[in-house]
């Protein structure tokens, strides 16, 4: 089984710089970066109506993170960037990925940072990554932490490299798919009674 290091930061946080930090730094096997945009970027270009965004999007997210899974069974290590903004997202994520093997990373920045990227990227609607800060974290529960406000992404990618062989357990995915299970069983016996 392949590792799964699991960025998580809003857009324009550093998680893509970090993740190619990685590839450079970590020098043993096979490392792949699936980055949030790359994987959007093979879809069509063309517009996508506002009533089919929700029923388009998340059929290709979910594709995404079972691309993941099939690509860390065959024994791929992958480095994966990701905006965990919207509520059906995380608890996908550990249904499908070997909770076990996933190093879920939370990527901090300074708050206006990104704000402030956003024109010179002329891809993303002005405060959209501010919009993003509460709903990527409202979780608060990670393997480990990077602010990318105090340390550049070269620091961060040493931080998670030396990290890897000593992440404690359970894991950030095991604590969260516990929780949800839990969360699950429980309204299951809640609506038979």
């Amino acid at each position: 089984m392949g590792r799964i290091i699991f960025l998580d930061g809003t857009s324009g946080s550093g998680r893509t710089s970090i993740a190619r930090e990685l590839l450079d730094i970590l020098d043993d096997g096979v490392l792949f970066h699936l980055a949030a945009d790359g994987f959007s970027a093979m879809r069509t270009g063309r517009e996508l109506r506002t009533e089919r965004l929700d029923t388009t999007l998340r059929p290709t997210g979910e594709g995404r993170h079972r691309s993941i899974a099939a690509l860390a069974r065959v024994g791929d290590d992958i480095v994966v960037d990701h905006v965990l903004s919207e509520p059906w997202r995380l608890p996908d994520c550990p249904t499908v990925l070997p909770p076990e093997d996933v190093l879920f990373a939370g990527v901090h920045g300074p708050p206006d940072e990104p704000t402030r990227r956003e024109p010179a990227r002329g891809d993303r609607p002005p405060g959209f990554a501010a919009h993003q800060y509460d709903l990527v974290h409202a979780h608060g529960d990670y393997d480990l932490a990077c602010d990318t406000g105090t340390e550049s992404p070269r620091e961060c990618a040493r931080r998670i490299k030396d990290f890897l062989p000593h992440r404690p357990g359970p894991t950030a995915f095991t604590r969260f798919r516990r929780r949800h299970l839990t969360a699950g069983r429980a309204g299951r016996e809640q609506a038979r009674s």
